[in-house]
């Protein structure tokens, strides 16, 4: 569950537009946006290395303390994050107003834990087929992840949104029937399962004597 005291210092900017916000990177910081509980979009802007220090701390879902001029002024949710193609750092983020037991709906990674039977005693591969869970609970207890036991997992077995626990006060938002994880025979062992289960086709047998048929002369 996630504790941490994330805090981030905004600072409101003046006027918007492409020329504006190169001038914002080009000094170190981030555009952004502030919205939601019916107040009016605020344009901010906060220092780029402060950003992606929280971030590597796990505030990528998890409520934020916004504070303007050393005060604190909301909390919020990191909504959107757009990053630079090449160099992939943050160029503009989205961040919604929320308040600390509010119920969010938001998506978290899948983590799993363990070594599933089907991989370790099979040889077969296990395969993350959803990475991100929507769940809806309250902000201040957003967990950074969802972890998944995949230890008893065999051979084509899988586990469903509705097989997965979650913690006191969520629920799963995603839809209950989806497959999450799943493991698989080997690339090799499926290829030898797929042959054994195709009939070989026998060929039908000479029956010794028997004159073969000529063929109908064509009249002239």
């Amino acid at each position: 569950m996630a504790t941490k005291d994330h805090r981030l210092a905004i600072e409101t900017r003046e006027g918007i537009g492409t020329t504006k916000a190169h001038a914002l990177r080009s000094a170190g910081k981030i555009p952004a946006i502030l919205y939601g509980h019916g107040s009016q979009t605020q344009h901010v802007a906060f220092e780029a290395k402060a950003f992606e220090e929280l971030l590597h701390h796990g505030a990528r879902n998890a409520l934020i303390t916004l504070t303007m001029s050393g005060k604190n002024s909301d909390t919020a949710l990191v909504r959107d994050i757009q990053r630079d193609p090449v160099t992939r750092k943050v160029i503009h983020a989205d961040l919604q107003r929320v308040s600390a037991t509010e119920e969010v709906t938001t998506k978290l990674p899948v983590v799993t834990v363990g070594s599933a039977l089907g991989v370790r005693e099979f040889g077969g591969v296990l395969d993350v087929i959803l990475h991100e869970l929507e769940v809806a609970g309250p902000a201040n207890k957003l967990p950074g992840e969802i972890e998944i036991d995949v230890t008893e997992l065999g051979i084509h077995d899988h586990i469903n949104a509705a097989d997965i626990k979650l913690p006191q006060d969520f629920k799963m938002v995603t839809p209950p029937e989806t497959v999450v994880v799943a493991v698989e025979p080997s690339k090799t062992a499926a290829q030898v399962e797929e042959a054994a289960t195709v009939p070989v086709e026998q060929a039908e047998p000479e029956i010794i004597g028997e004159k073969p048929e000529e063929p109908a002369e064509t009249a002239s």
